[in-house]
């Protein structure tokens, strides 16, 4: 059954409203790669500071609403959203709350400032409790939320959406949960985490092709686009393969304990969805299951790769 899209008919509840305009579904893409950054630095001995990890997890997914948030803004100033006629909702096509009326551009755009500058001020005090370090990986992450979309560098048509995903959510998230544990910069976040940074590099990736003709037509000028549909699907096939060889090569190389090797078992989510995408790549319709399974392959893998470093 089909998701129904919002309306102002629908969403009389002003909280119900701004809850559902962050696309709260996808908010644990930015909360999983938190845990991973926690067990990280629990793994090596920082311990766990509670209230700090609150914080971080609470600090991380506001900036993540917001960039959201401010991601459909910049969507509707391009027109890629009105004019997507082979949009999948709720995964691709936007929240539709302005092509729909719930929210006017401008109340957009505010609401995703508003998210943004409650997110800054949390980290602002994680980094003044943890280490400067923490201002760097904080501002870094807000300018490529922002730039992602909006004018004029406008990272996913220039081709460097994936890249920006991936830093953003598979490296400075861990990083920064990390670092208000440990107190200091370290390796072991970022390449523990270089898997799930493909993963939901993946996402991104698969969410394009149901997109891609609006995209094209918006001058929003990702890989998906750039390949065409026929061959880009393998960049799909490339990055999961990628993505979990990763993740052998960290245990067998001794890099991380061998329960880690528990993460590689939503491997199997991947595969499935790889096949359903190289079937039906041209079929924008058929790719809501494919969709969904690799939202499963990314989330439950950080979550047992997190899980497997605070066990060990």
């Amino acid at each position: 059954m089909a998701a129904v899209e919002p309306t102002p008919e629908t969403l009389t509840s002003p909280f119900v409203r701004y809850l559902l305009a962050t696309r709260p579904a996808f908010l644990a893409a930015s909360l999983v790669p938190c845990l991973i950054g926690l067990a990280s630095a629990g793994s090596q001995g920082a311990g766990l500071h509670l209230g700090y990890a609150i914080l971080t997890v609470i600090g991380a997914v506001l900036v993540h609403a917001g960039i959201n948030v401010l991601n459909d803004y910049y969507d509707a100033l391009s027109g890629t959203d009105a004019i997507n006629k082979d949009r999948l909702f709720p995964f691709t096509g936007g929240s539709r709350f302005i092509q729909n009326g719930v929210f006017s551009p401008r109340h957009t755009a505010q609401f995703g400032a508003v998210l943004l500058s409650f997110g800054a001020v949390i980290g602002s005090w994680l980094a003044l409790a943890s280490g400067p370090g923490l201002w760097l990986i904080g501002l870094v992450g807000v300018f490529i939320g922002w730039a992602y979309s909006a004018p004029p560098l406008s990272l996913i048509s220039r081709g460097l959406g994936e890249l920006s995903v991936a830093l953003g959510f598979g490296v400075l998230i861990p990083m920064g949960a990390d670092y208000v544990q440990r107190g200091a910069f370290s390796w072991f976040p970022l390449i523990a985490a270089l898997p799930y940074a493909l993963l939901v590099t993946n996402l991104l990736y698969i969410n394009q092709f149901p997109d891609w003709r609006a995209d094209k037509a918006a001058g929003k000028h990702h890989w998906v686009v750039r390949l065409g549909v026929r061959r880009a699907r393998w960049g799909y096939v490339l990055i999961a393969v990628t993505a979990y060889g990763l993740l052998f090569g960290n245990v067998a190389t001794g890099f991380l304990p061998a329960p880690a090797l528990v993460a590689a078992m939503p491997a199997a989510f991947s595969i499935i969805a790889a096949y359903q995408l190289v079937v039906s790549a041209e079929t924008p319709e058929k790719l809501g299951p494919a969709i969904r399974l690799t939202i499963l392959s990314c989330l439950s893998h950080g979550l047992l790769l997190a899980a497997a470093l605070a066990w060990a």
